[in-house]
């Protein structure tokens, strides 16, 4: 149940990055829910090993290349979800930035017990 909720904020974040980034559109609650789903699909399998990859590239930036990233996985997303659309890099990347931002807040909910 935690989790739902976890993804229903998510959502609302998604839909808040749409409304303050030009660039960034999303149809409505369900194609940003279906946004997160996708969204954790790619940061669980494909993220990983992009981070590995460009490790060198990390290390000699400080980290600051994962920016860059998750910008590019933004426009990833925008081309394979349906109702969700990226217009360009810079849209990107500070779309990333906001999510980034807003997840970490999302992340460190805990439920009480």
């Amino acid at each position: 149940m935690f989790l739902l909720l976890k993804w229903a904020l998510f959502a609302l974040v998604i839909m808040l990055s749409a409304w303050l980034i030009p660039g960034i559109e999303v149809d409505g609650f369900l194609s940003a829910l279906l946004v997160v789903v996708v969204m954790a699909l790619i940061n669980t399998f494909v993220k990983p090993l992009i981070v590995l990859i460009t490790l060198p590239i990390n290390v000699i930036t400080l980290g600051l290349f994962i920016f860059v990233i998750n910008a590019a996985l933004l426009l990833l997303l925008g081309k394979i979800t349906p109702g969700f659309e990226v217009d360009g890099f810079l849209s990107a990347l500070l779309g990333s930035v906001v999510i980034s931002f807003l997840g970490t807040l999302i992340s460190n909910i805990e439920p009480k017990t």
